[in-house]
């Protein structure tokens, strides 16, 4: 079998994946904000949390057994917690538009999130009574469309690594059967994106052009900057992501996509999946695009999306800039340049 092709598509962003939009809203006071993806249509997707410490809401619904058949719209979001508040902010969005589930006379709109742990990034967290991370989101919803920023924006705002900036990454390929896949990814990692101290991104090997530096890989890797290090004290982190697909899916294919395209965190992070994060990936599958020869065609978009996956992880810290607060960590840019 040929491996998938390695072109990228027009923008090289998840909105090449024809049925999605995504918009951000963050505020620089907290240090934090919020990213939006919303469908054109009810769409068919799923998760998988693998992190030990995950912030979710509105998951189980996206189970293969569960009876919902769409869902409208996934947001990424900071705040642990207290950013869950955020799909409300949707919710309100798309009922304003009578966007919904309909059950009777009553539409709800069907919004599922995961949030990363961003509260000790130097921000000012005393907000008041209520967290502002609902208004944040209704007002990301309201911007989104085909372009929006990466880096040091949205959901990806306040979000680091161990020992860089972290950001809001994206990327997406064309498979060698036609269908586009994307990734969107909010890299807020309790280890690193980078070989040691850098500038190599364990990413390197999939990279396409320079999307993020054109460094590839070193000759070896030197034992010692295989040794792990990660953030620690009681700050847990998390990387979160949705992959998007054209392909006519089922409930069950996208499940299976969301549990293998968490291989893409592996190959751009060291580490993944642990105790004290809360790895978790969403699927979404709009649709445009059957599966003429359904087990050749879903490998390819598995394979493609974990890649896509790994690449937007590297893209969303090399696109980051560090946030203005005494002892903020540097961004990539920042050590080692722009090519």
């Amino acid at each position: 079998m040929r491996l998938p092709s390695r072109m990228m598509t027009l923008r090289n962003l998840i909105t090449d994946v024809p049925g999605l939009r995504v918009g951000n809203a963050q505020d620089e006071t907290i240090a934090s904000g919020v990213t939006v993806a919303l469908f054109d249509a009810p769409t068919v997707a799923s998760c998988a949390v693998l992190g030990g410490a995950p912030g979710t809401r509105e998951t189980d619904l996206l189970e293969p057994d569960k009876m919902v058949p769409g869902i409208h719209g996934i947001v990424l979001s900071g705040g642990s917690a207290l950013g869950l508040d955020a799909a409300g902010g949707v919710q309100a969005f798309l009922r304003e538009r009578e966007i919904g589930f309909q059950i009777g006379n009553m539409r709800v709109p069907l919004v599922s999130q995961a949030a990363v742990f961003d509260l000790l990034n130097g921000g000012n967290k005393d907000w008041g009574r209520y967290s502002p991370y609902r208004e944040l989101a209704y007002e990301a919803a309201g911007k989104a469309g085909a372009e929006f920023a990466l880096g040091t924006a949205g959901g990806g705002y306040g979000a680091t690594t161990v020992n860089l900036k972290g950001g809001l990454g994206s990327a997406s390929i064309v498979t060698a059967t036609g269908h586009t896949v994307g990734a969107l990814a909010i890299v807020n990692s309790i280890a690193s994106a980078v070989i040691g101290d850098g500038p190599h991104f364990w990413a390197g090997a999939l990279e396409v052009g320079e999307e993020f530096g054109g460094v590839g890989l070193p000759e070896r890797v030197a034992p010692e900057r295989l040794e792990p290090f990660w953030k620690g004290g009681p700050q847990p982190a998390t990387t979160i992501a949705l992959v998007a697909t054209d392909a006519i899916l089922t409930k069950a294919q996208a499940k299976r996509l969301a549990l293998s395209t968490h291989a893409g965190l592996a190959r751009s992070l060291r580490f993944s999946n642990g105790l004290f994060d809360g790895d978790t990936v969403f699927t979404a599958a709009t649709g445009h695009k059957p599966l003429a020869d359904e087990a050749t065609d879903f490998t390819y978009i598995t394979v493609a999306a974990a890649d896509c996956l790994a690449r937007a992880v590297a893209r969303g810290v090399y696109e980051a800039t560090a946030l203005p607060f005494e002892g903020a960590l540097p961004a990539w840019k920042d050590l080692f340049g722009q090519k």
